[in-house]
């Protein structure tokens, strides 16, 4: 069998687990069959677990286009791609505040970046980390919390029961969906989320597909704060 049929047959067992566990998922699942759960990623440079935590510290609240505006003006202060922490550490720290990044969020990479260069951190054994265990020593570092990780997670390291419920856009998302009368507070998002398992991502993926395609979203049933 090969990668890409591996990739369709689990991608079959998900979407089919995913409708089975939760009806309103279903008719979001049913409402896309050509969605494809990784197209967004192919508009993204090419992110090793470094690349994909700088990625998400940028976006630290900011818009997605603001994102990616400074992405790209940090790729260009390096030569059109994402630094290696030693290139990052090599770099005035003043030429990254003109890329757009905040002193704050220049402090996070730039200690980030240190741990990884110094040994404290070693890349290849973070990524075989649970994630449990990953967010853990990722979230020592000031300035990286448990929605910079989990981005992390599924962009370089391509978990797979990876939820965001910190995510506006997510939390937006099924406010629409599962059509609540508010925004629905964090552990409201993981409730929902608990029975996705252990497919978290997909779904998640999903959900931040009729985000960005709210004229898509199919009806579904009224959840309210009472």
């Amino acid at each position: 069998m090969t990668e890409e049929s591996s990739r369709a047959a689990w991608l079959r067992q998900a979407r089919s687990y995913l409708r089975d566990a939760d009806p309103v998922l279903a008719r979001l699942i049913d409402d896309r069959p050509e969605f494809d759960p990784t197209a967004w990623m192919a508009q993204l440079p090419p992110m090793d677990l470094y690349g994909a935590l700088l990625f998400q510290v940028t976006g630290q609240q900011l818009s997605v286009p603001a994102t990616r505006r400074t992405l790209a003006r940090i790729e260009a202060l390096f030569g059109g791609h994402l630094p290696a922490p030693a290139e990052l550490l090599g770099v005035d720290p003043g030429q990254l505040r003109a890329a757009g990044l905040s002193w704050r969020k220049i402090s996070t990479l730039r200690d980030l970046a240190g741990r990884l260069s110094d040994g404290r951190l070693n890349p290849d054994v973070l990524s075989r980390l649970p994630d449990d265990e990953l967010m853990a020593k990722l979230t020592a570092i000031p300035g990286i919390g448990p929605w910079t990780v989990q981005g992390a997670l599924i962009i370089a390291l391509q978990r797979e029961d990876v939820v965001l419920p910190g995510d506006l856009a997510l939390r937006k998302a099924v406010q629409a969906v599962y059509q609540f009368d508010h925004l629905p507070a964090q552990q409201e998002v993981l409730a929902i989320a608990d029975k996705w398992r252990p497919y978290r991502s997909l779904a998640t993926s999903y959900l931040f597909s009729a985000a960005y395609e709210p004229a898509e979203a199919p009806p579904a049933t009224r959840h309210s704060s009472a």
